[in-house]
């Protein structure tokens, strides 16, 4: 056994552990508190073992819970941009950089290269793996935001314009799923006033 590159993996393993500690904006179903990054990662990969037949293309299923398990570590140092934080945006990429350039490297440079490559094809976007993470990235929120009564998107005064936009390309990793989410999470919200038009 090589002792530095187990204790080089037990380093990363052991800080992200504080990726339990990173709040969310998203509340859990129950409506009582919100989910952490954590969570978030743990339940978009199970949805992806349910729901990856809707993919538009066919996709690696372990290679797209791979990247949803690690795409999120980033915000351990770089914290959570929420979704329509126009100000946080602004500086989230460069946070997230510099974050990943750290946190991966904690690692053995041969798992280095794999798990950043990882987390840099889910930033691209460019493969069916990528684009259908991003769709759960966007579905599993609203999901629980429509669970909860859309008591986030009200408490935050989201309109569906900022969801929409947020949403662009969600239909690029499965048209089916976004239909399913803008009709049963997205749409019940606006009429029942959670969501404000506009």
């Amino acid at each position: 056994m090589n002792s530095d590159r187990i204790r080089q993996q037990f380093a990363f393993c052991l800080e992200m552990d504080k990726e339990k500690k990173i709040g969310r904006q998203t509340y859990l179903s129950d409506g009582v508190r919100k989910e952490n990054d954590a969570e978030h990662a743990w339940h978009m990969a199970v949805m992806t073992l349910i729901l990856s037949e809707y993919a538009n293309e066919e996709i690696d299923v372990l290679r797209t819970i791979s990247m949803l398990l690690l795409h999120d570590v980033v915000e351990i140092d770089a914290g959570d941009t929420y979704a329509y934080d126009e100000e946080g945006k602004k500086t989230q990429q460069q946070r997230e950089l510099a974050a990943a350039d750290r946190l991966y490297g904690l690692l053995p440079s041969d798992q280095k290269e794999k798990m950043r490559a990882l987390w840099d094809e889910f930033e691209a976007c460019e493969t069916p793996e990528a684009k259908f993470a991003r769709t759960m990235d966007n579905i599993q929120p609203a999901m629980l935001n429509a669970a909860a009564g859309g008591k986030a998107w009200s408490e935050k005064g989201v309109h569906l314009s900022q969801i929409l936009e947020r949403n662009k390309n969600t239909a690029n990793g499965s048209e089916a799923l976004w239909d399913y989410s803008r009709e049963n999470f997205i749409e019940p919200n606006v009429k029942n006033g959670q969501i404000k038009k506009g």
